[in-house]
């Protein structure tokens, strides 16, 4: 029963730090609680990946599910009067989880704050009006697609995009397709080079990974740029000629920011520099630099809302696109994507126990140690175009093999671009094809996998090439 529930896992697994907790953790991969516990993910990730059809959010079989199976384990530890040991493992977990999650929701919290000032919304309708070719925005709209998503998450690159692409090409189908295809390559493929650009990404930078030859620090994902731009251009470049040449109908109303909106994007900045930081320079947690950040930004709300106040008894109207027009910081927050922080706590909770387990480490011995690191990243890659790549990079960074900083870096690439490979290989796919609907498809997708494929293939290529004194 081993060899399958090992199989299981692998296809279908997110990630989770526990602590070593000595010679006493009992082995249940052969018993009845670790093969229930694989079979409960397995069930809550079906479900997970039917939330399309089923409309339900994400979060909640996989948060049901780590619950069922910590307490499956609690139940078996006590039985056999080991009492501390699943507390002090579960705990571990939990801090790991903490700490990304708010770092997380404070990058959320900026980007929220940012659109109300209506940052985004005066870049799209910039775009719009500057008349641009179908060719010429294919391209202006993957390369912004490319770098917003090294700072914003892939899926809001995505959103923001598309809305330009929908709003100039809308009578086109074949542009919007290709469009599309092309924003879902770029904004995976922008994510992979920065610790901020996707969650995968972050957690590797923040799980400050000790490997016998080094460490992966902030600047080091940077040598990953290359790569990723190529991961890009390739499948952009053979696309270009599919594009039509052709010149859309100019047109839309010009959106103005409101007051403070270079501001707060300036003091996202220097909250990203502050995470720096105090990571490198103080070896404190990226997220209290994240933390003291947004205490700025709480500060600049106040100051927004003082001005608001003067502005009203000078008789001044808040309609003026130039007077301070205050926002509320807490609703900023609760704007954040409360479903995917609840799902990352799912994952993280349950690939945890799974782990606890000791499936992870059975899996490990497997891939890494039978195939070999670089096979294993790239197969890492391949499974992401079917799995979400949190849960895979999950399980990288909890089996947490022996490899040089090269291979962390490949494995962080290719769990970042893998999901390219097929529409729903990621979020910003499955968001597209809602936005797009009945233009940009699987099967439409599917067709040009080969192409996007090969950029998967060049980006390995390159980074090897490239970075061959990091292996």
């Amino acid at each position: 029963m081993k060899p399958l529930a090992a199989l299981v896992v692998l296809l279908f697994m997110p990630f989770a730090a526990f602590a070593s907790v000595g010679a006493e953790r009992l082995d249940l991969t052969g018993n009845w609680v670790g093969i229930t516990s694989v079979l409960l993910f397995f069930a809550a990730y079906m479900v997970v990946m039917a939330e399309e059809f089923t409309h339900l959010r994400k979060s909640k079989p996989v948060m049901l599910a780590a619950g069922i199976i910590w307490a499956l384990i609690a139940w078996y530890y006590q039985s056999h009067d080991i009492p501390h040991l699943v507390e002090t493992a579960l705990r571990h977990n939990l801090e790991e989880y903490a700490e990304l999650m708010l770092f997380l929701l404070v990058a959320m919290t900026f980007i929220n704050a940012m659109d109300e000032r209506n940052v985004f919304e005066a870049l799209r309708s910039w775009l719009i009006r500057k008349g641009f070719g179908y060719r010429a925005l294919f391209w202006v709209t993957g390369i912004l697609a490319f770098f917003i998503s090294s700072v914003a998450d892939n899926l809001t690159t995505a959103l923001l995009m598309v809305a330009v692409v929908m709003a100039v090409g809308a009578d086109n189908k074949k542009f919007v397709m290709l469009s599309c295809i092309s924003l879902v390559v770029a904004a995976n493929a922008g994510g992979a080079f920065s610790p901020f650009g996707d969650i995968t990404t972050l957690m590797v930078w923040q799980k400050n990974i000790h490997a016998t030859n080094g460490i992966v620090d902030f600047w080091s994902f940077f040598a990953l740029f290359i790569p990723s731009l190529v991961n890009w251009l390739v499948p952009a470049a053979v696309m270009h000629f599919s594009v039509p040449d052709l010149k859309p109908r100019e047109g839309g109303a010009m959106v103005a920011m409101k007051r403070g909106a270079l501001t707060i994007a300036a003091l996202f900045l220097a909250t990203i520099a502050l995470a720096v930081s105090f990571h490198s320079f103080l070896g404190l947690p990226p997220v209290i630099g994240m933390l003291t950040g947004l205490s700025l930004l709480k500060f600049y709300a106040y100051y927004l809302k003082l001005a608001d106040k003067r502005n009203r008894v000078n008789g001044e109207g808040d309609e003026n696109i130039g007077s301070p027009v205050p926002f509320d910081i807490y609703r900023e927050v609760a704007r954040a994507e409360w479903d995917t922080l609840f799902f990352f706590y799912g994952v993280v909770m349950c690939v945890g126990g799974l782990g606890f387990i000791g499936y992870l480490g059975m899996i490990s011995q497997v891939i890494y140690g039978g195939w070999g690191a670089t096979n294993a990243n790239i197969a890492i890659g391949l499974i992401s175009a079917v799995v979400d790549n949190i849960p895979v990079m999950f399980a990288v960074l909890t089996m947490m093999p022996d490899m040089p900083v090269g291979q962390w870096l490949l494995v962080t690439l290719t769990a970042g671009v893998g999901g390219s490979l097929l529409s729903i290989g990621s979020a910003a796919g499955v968001a597209l094809m809602g936005q797009a609907r009945g233009v940009y498809t699987f099967f439409g997708h599917l067709k040009w996998t080969p192409v996007i494929a090969l950029g998967y293939a060049a980006s390995i290529a390159v980074h090897m090439l490239l970075n061959r004194n990091l292996f």
